[in-house]
């Protein structure tokens, strides 16, 4: 058997996801029953404005931060400000004082931005190129493992809870107490100078420059052109949470239906993110192809289940009763079920795409780190705008709409990227992400695996 080793890059990896686990996990399960739990969703909706406002910002600065101050430091600030957030809410339970929850969402965007920057960079950087969607499906599995959990408890805690309802302090204490726990977990990350693959490789990084280089590095990701036909499909990769969570969960459903609604929602997460991610490691055709491949699986994936979205919205608007549909119904609740649990599935799989595309442009943690803050940039744009044009009540077909047109958009430019992926990433030093010429590579990944 081998011999476990934190240091090995799938430890890492798993390490990261588990923190995931406790803190986005946790974060997921709130956001996802619409308010954060609360009937006010109002306030909800303009503290997640500005969170994404602020993780706009700071995702695209979190990539210098990353490299600076090392995964450790960068994941346990960004992780605090998860436990800030969930005490907001409990605060709220009993002051009704919605400026400190809008004000710990600000400060969430600017802690998400660094937690997701630093995940990214892990994720794709520390496997080898053969693996990077195993390793993908690794993280995600676990990670949205947190949103089921939080999901189940808040599911069992308001199970008899059949009206529109604000969640119960105790749900909020369970999840500070888990985000803190995964907060803590981040103090046991290792440097990536410290990481090495089972035969002693390490990991490829550049030496920091500068702050001003650090920067500038990162203000050309605005003049490359591969960042740039991406845009699209990293804008829309978060736009959609506000109309499935708010409009169809929030709204649609009764509070405990909304949890057992996420319970499935994200346990489709899981499945759609490793199924997809063994397709895009698969070994048999040049990687080029597989990139194709995935694109036509998540537009097929995505065309057929926002059609289906568009019929199930034609059954109400903003105008019916809030919440007074429940999973007891029987028969008529099984088709919007089904429909939330694929809005889930494809979520995952887009995401996935969106990483291992990135993933096959570089090996060096961190380039990578970068193009994680740029996707986190572009991503949480999109997600602060779509949570205002929730906020303001906009009609739900036209959310519905703005949804589906920003993922055909982002098609054309995933394409032209796609037809240009190599079997191998072109780094600045020419070399792969253990200092190896690609021929000795190809040699070593015969002869190891990845123990932990």
């Amino acid at each position: 058997m081998a011999r476990f080793r934190w240091t090995s890059p799938l430890a890492q990896v798993i390490a990261v996801g588990f923190i995931c686990f406790c803190c986005p996990g946790m974060f997921n399960a709130l956001n996802s029953l619409g308010g954060g739990g609360q009937v006010d969703s109002k306030v909800g909706q303009n503290a997640n404005v500005a969170l994404y406002t602020c993780f706009a910002i700071f995702g695209l600065l979190s990539g210098a931060i990353h490299n600076k101050l090392g995964p450790k430091w960068t994941i346990f600030i960004g992780c605090s400000t998860y436990v800030l957030y969930a005490g907001s809410l409990l605060c709220y339970n009993h002051t009704q004082a919605g400026a400190f929850t809008i004000a710990a969402g600000g400060l969430l965007g600017v802690g998400a931005g660094m937690l997701w920057t630093a995940q990214g960079a892990i994720m794709m950087a520390y496997p080898r190129e053969k693996d990077k969607g195993k390793f993908i499906g690794y993280f995600w599995a676990i990670f949205n493992c947190g949103a089921v959990l939080g999901s189940v408890i808040a599911f069992a805690i308001n199970f008899h809870v059949t009206e529109v309802k604000s969640l119960g302090d105790s749900t909020y204490i369970v999840f500070i107490v888990l985000m803190a726990i995964g907060t803590l977990i981040a103090l046991s990350l290792v440097p990536p100078s410290a990481v090495t693959h089972s035969n002693g490789d390490r990991i490829q990084i550049q030496e920091f420059p500068t702050w001003t280089g650090e920067i500038v590095a990162v203000m050309k990701l605005f003049l490359d052109w591969r960042m740039i036909v991406l845009i699209p499909m990293f804008l829309s990769s978060n736009w959609f949470y506000s109309y499935q969570f708010s409009t169809v969960n929030g709204f649609y459903f009764s509070t405990r239906t909304q949890s057992l609604n996420n319970i499935f929602y994200w346990f489709s997460q899981i499945g759609g993110s490793w199924t997809f991610a063994r397709v895009l490691d698969y070994q048999g055709v040049n990687r080029r192809t597989r990139a194709l491949w995935g694109l036509a699986v998540v537009t097929v994936c995505f065309v057929c289940t926002w059609i289906g979205g568009v019929f199930f919205q034609r059954t109400y608007n903003i105008h019916d009763s809030m919440g007074n549909h429940d999973f007891k119904e029987g028969a008529s609740y099984i088709g919007p079920l089904f429909l939330y649990m694929f809005y889930g599935l494809n979520d995952a799989a887009w995401q996935t795409y969106c990483y291992w595309l990135m993933g096959a442009l570089s090996n060096d943690v961190a380039v990578l780190s970068r193009y994680a803050g740029f996707y986190k940039c572009i991503q949480s744009s999109g997600g602060a705008i779509a949570w205002r044009i929730n906020a303001v009540k906009a009609p739900f077909m036209t959310e519905l709409i703005i949804c589906f047109a920003l993922l055909a958009a982002s098609i054309p430019g995933a394409l032209f990227l796609s037809l240009r992926i190599k079997d191998h990433s072109d780094d600045v030093s020419g070399v792969d992400n253990v200092g190896h010429k690609h021929e000795i590579m190809e040699k070593a990944d015969q002869k190891s695996e990845y123990p932990v």
